[in-house]
Order: C-alpha cells, then structure tokens, then sequence
C-alpha cells in the first residue's frame, strides 16, 4: 500500500507488475484484500468484463468509505470491512477466486493521517490501529505491558538493538507521565538511542515494531496467506507485496512450504513432504529504478507471485506442456 509523499499518496506500489502477476482474465473472479486507496483494484476492474468479478476488503473504515464512494455503484463489485485474514469467511469467495492481491503494511494516507499516529513526524494521539474501533492502541499497550514484553516487541517486530534501554525508559517514565503521543515517544527513544543512523529517525524501527504488534499484523498474515490458498480455484494466482523482511519471510516461506520440496533440517527429525499445491511464479521481484526515483516509499517492497497448483502438482499450464487438458 506504500506511496509517496503527499502528493504521490494516491500511486500504488508496484501496480503493473502486481497486476500482471495475477494473469486477470475478463470473467475471472478476484478479491484485492488490501484496499488502501484503490489503486490496485483500479487496475484490476479494468481488465474485467461484465461477466468478471471484483471483492474488495480492507481493515481500515476510511479505505472502506473511500471504496464505497467510488465502487459501489458497480455490479461487478463486492466490498467488506474486514481484516483480509477472514476472507474465507465472506460468502462471496466460497466460489473460489481466481486471484488474490495482498499490499501489505500500512498505507500512505495513514501515514500521511497524523491524527492516525502511524508516524512520528507530526506529534498526534499514540494510536497505531488500522481499524481504530478494535483492539488496544500503541498506548494502551505501553501502559499495561511489562518490560519485558516491550523489549521483546521492539526486537521482535524491529529488530532494535536497542530494545531493553527503550523499554526501561518507557516503564521508569510511565509511572509519572503515560506515554499518550507520538512526539513523546518519538523524544524519549532519541533521547536514549540518539541519531546514530544518518537519515534515519532513531525511533523508525520502534514506530515500526508497535505498529506490527498492535495490528497483529503477522498473524494475520499467516492466516490471509492459509485462507488464500483455501479459496483460490486450481491455476489461481497469489500475488503478495511486501515492505519489511519479517512479512517477505512469512510469505516466501508459505510458497515453498507448499511446494511439495521437503524442507529438513540438518539436526531435526525428518519432515514428511506435503503434497505440491503452490508453485512460485518466478523470483522475487523489487521496484525498478524509475519507481524508486517517483516513488521513494517503494523502495523497501518485494513482490512474491504465486499460483495454485492442481492436485496432481501440476499448474495448467504444466498439463498442457505435457499434453493434459
């Protein structure tokens, strides 16, 4: 969901690839689980024809009453305010789809939205929640959290070395003043970490790591990608776009666990191999240099296509190339 600045906010990440990567047909059946802006979905609808099908989710009720506004006077369109890692429970994918679309992170207009306390750049309320009316704030959690566990998110979901200083200064200062803003959490980790990486806020990797565990961002991931699989149609696409290593990782590792290769460890007990249902369609791919230079927020995406292989493990372009249906 990444863009640009302000004035980029509406430019999707990587949108020809992501797109191609599907393989749309005009009658196809598709859900963009990630709405943001509608940039994707956009780009989608336009290869579809009259007989196609367009499913649009998001968490975020802005990106809802933004996909609203624009798409809801399309028949060929469906929308549900929901995390993406329910979309097998949505009615409207028991038919299967032909392709799912996954942006993942946090969008630019919640980042470019102070009031949504993304970003440390403005001073707002200590929020973070993609969808503000469920689960606790970065606040709430600071509040009640133990050192520990603070320390263990900000390694965890930030890889911050720095973690247990941070924690430490979030739990002797909390006691006095609650941590209720993004400026104030912001001024306490400079103040602990200072600036020690040129061009980078020495709160980013922290911002990042709260973010990740207030929206739970993983988890939901492992259970959109599980979802996914279970409502693509045989030869159906997987097409993922990710901004952080962690989420990369999870994805990369989902494709080829469904590979049907065995994955054993050198010192684990043998792994039986799991029957073939995913194929990578290609390697990772990144942000061309033209991108990155009209686009700087693309610069940390990687894009992993997918598609659902046939019981056989065989893809249907497989079948064909040896002569099947």
């Amino acid at each position: 969901m990444n863009s640009g600045s302000k004035q980029l906010r509406h430019i999707p990440v990587m949108l020809g690839e992501a797109v191609e990567g599907l393989a749309v047909h005009s009658g196809g059946r598709y859900l963009d689980g990630t709405f943001g802006r509608g940039g994707h979905a956009r780009a989608v609808l336009s290869r579809l024809g009259p007989d196609g099908r367009l499913l649009l989710m998001d968490r975020d009720p802005a990106a809802i009453a933004a996909a609203q506004a624009e798409f809801a006077g399309d028949p060929r369109v469906a929308i549900r305010h929901a995390n993406f890692s329910s979309l097998a429970e949505w009615d409207e994918t028991a038919a299967g789809l032909d392709g799912v679309l996954l942006d993942l992170g946090v969008s630019s207009p919640q980042l470019d939205e102070a009031a949504r306390g993304f970003s440390f750049m403005a001073d707002a309320p200590l929020d973070m929640r993609m969808d503000p009316s469920q689960g606790e704030s970065a606040a709430d959690f600071l509040a009640q959290a133990s050192e520990r566990e603070i320390a263990e998110v900000l390694w965890q979901y930030g890889e911050e070395r720095h973690g247990r200083r941070i924690a430490r200064a979030i739990v002797a200062d909390r006691a006095a003043t609650p941590f209720t803003r993004t400026a104030q959490l912001a001024g306490l980790i400079e103040r602990v970490v200072g600036r020690r990486e040129p061009g980078k806020h020495p709160a980013t990797r922290s911002f990042q790591a709260l973010r990740i565990r207030v929206n739970g961002e993983l988890d939901a991931l492992q259970r959109g990608l599980n979802a996914a699989l279970d409502r693509l149609k045989v030869g159906g696409r997987l097409s993922v776009i990710s901004f952080h290593s962690l989420e990369d990782r999870a994805v990369k590792l989902f494709v080829r666990d469904h590979s049907g290769r065995a994955n054993n460890r050198r010192r684990g007990p043998p792994v039986p191999v799991m029957p073939a249902r995913l194929a990578a369609i290609g390697k990772a791919q990144f942000p061309s240099e033209a991108e990155l230079a009209a686009n700087p927020r693309a610069r940390s995406a990687v894009l992993r296509v997918a598609e659902k292989l046939a019981d056989d493990g065989l893809s249907g372009a497989g079948r064909r190339e040896q002569g099947g249906a």
